[in-house]
C-alpha cells in the first residue's frame, strides 16, 4: 500500500485537498519557456528554506536519496527545482509523465518511491490550473528534478517529495483519434433509433478509435464547443450498458472540454447529425484502475455511440 502523500500526487482532486491551506506564490517558474502557459507557472508554489535545503543524489529517472536536518518545520508548500529539463514545457492541461520519491520530514527515511520502473509506471495525470497539483509542477519542462516540502497534515508529518517530470504530452496531442489495430464492435438500432452495441470476441483496439456510422451535414464540432448528443456506453470487457441517454429518455448537454479525453476526440471535427461509433482505452476514458482510482469504470475499455444533435460556441 502507498503512502498517502503518493497517493494524493497521483490524484489531483486528493491533491488539491492536501494542499487546502496551503499558499501558492504568483511568481515565474524557473523551468518556463516563452509558451502560452495558462497560469501554470503563476500556479508553482514558491521556493522556500526547506526547499532550497534538500540535497538530492542520483541519476534523473532513477530512486535519488535525499538528505536534510530533520525535522523539518514547513507552513506551506515550498518548491524548488533542482535540475532544469530542456524538455516540453506543461501547459494549462497537458499530461505529465512523473516518478516519485517521498520522505519523512521527521526522520529523513524513505517513505516510498513509484514511476521509476518503466514496467510499472505511474498513470500520465493533467496539469490543470486550480487543481493543486499545478502547484507541484508548475510549468515544469520535461527533463525537470523538483523538490518539493509538503506540510504535515493531522498526524502525518512533514514530508519531502523528490518528483521527476519525466514527460510532457501537449492536451492536444492526448489520446489523439488512431487506426484501429483490432476488430470493432457492431452497432445495430431500433426502431427509435436507439442502438445496441456487440463487442467482439477479442482484444479492444489500442488508444482512441472512431468509426462514423452515419455522416451529418451540420456545423462542425469546434474544441469547447456545448454540444447536445445522445449516446449509449458500454463496457468492452463484458457489453453491459453503464450509461444511456437515450435510456434517461432525454439527451445531454455539455462542453467537449468537461468529458474524457476519449469522448471529446469523438466529438470534434464531427458534424452535427452525424452517429459515431468510439473505443477508448482507459487511460484515454477514467483511468486505469488502481488503489487510488477505484472509479467503476477505471480499466475498462469503454465504447460509446454518439449522436450529434447540436453544437453552439460555449458562453465566453
Amino acid at each position: 500500500m502507498r503512502s498517502r502523500s503518493l497517493l494524493a500526487l497521483t490524484v489531483a482532486a486528493t491533491a488539491a485537498l492536501l494542499l487546502a491551506g496551503c499558499t501558492s506564490a504568483a511568481e515565474s517558474d524557473p523551468t518556463a519557456t516563452t509558451v502560452d502557459n495558462g497560469g501554470l507557472c503563476a500556479a508553482a508554489a514558491e521556493s522556500g528554506p526547506v526547499s532550497e535545503s534538500v540535497t538530492v543524489e542520483g541519476e534523473f529517472g532513477q530512486v535519488p536519496s535525499a538528505s536534510f536536518s530533520t525535522p523539518i518545520a514547513v507552513e506551506a508548500l515550498q518548491r524548488t527545482v533542482a535540475i532544469t529539463g530542456d524538455g516540453t514545457a506543461l501547459t494549462d492541461g497537458a499530461y505529465v509523465s512523473y516518478a516519485l520519491t517521498v520522505f519523512d520530514g521527521d526522520t529523513g527515511a524513505q517513505v516510498d518511491s513509484a514511476g521509476y520502473d518503466e514496467a510499472a509506471p505511474l498513470a500520465p495525470i493533467p496539469v490543470e490550473v486550480g487543481t493543486g497539483i499545478d502547484e507541484f509542477f508548475g510549468c515544469a519542462t520535461a527533463g525537470s528534478r523538483i523538490v518539493l516540502a509538503v506540510p504535515g497534515q493531522g498526524e502525518t508529518a512533514a514530508q519531502v517529495y523528490v518528483l521527476d517530470v519525466l514527460d510532457v504530452t501537449p492536451a492536444d496531442q492526448w489520446c489523439q483519434v488512431v487506426d484501429a489495430d483490432a476488430a470493432m464492435p457492431t452497432v445495430t438500432f431500433d426502431e427509435s433509433g436507439a442502438p445496441a452495441i456487440a463487442i467482439p470476441a477479442s482484444d479492444p483496439p489500442s488508444g482512441v478509435v472512431v468509426d462514423v456510422l452515419t455522416e451529418g451535414d451540420g456545423a462542425v464540432v469546434e474544441p469547447g464547443d456545448s454540444v447536445t448528443v445522445n449516446y449509449t456506453g458500454v463496457k468492452w470487457s463484458d457489453g453491459t450498458v453503464f450509461d444511456s441517454s437515450w435510456e434517461k429518455g432525454s439527451p445531454a448537454t455539455f462542453q467537449t472540454t468537461q468529458v474524457v479525453s476519449g469522448f471529446q476526440r469523438a466529438l470534434e471535427g464531427q458534424k452535427v447529425g452525424s452517429t459515431v461509433l468510439v473505443s477508448m482505452s482507459p487511460l484515454c476514458g477514467y483511468g486505469e484502475a488502481s488503489v487510488t482510482n477505484t472509479n467503476a469504470l477505471a480499466g475498462e475499455t469503454l465504447v460509446f455511440v454518439v449522436q450529434i444533435i447540436s453544437t453552439e460556441p460555449a458562453a465566453g
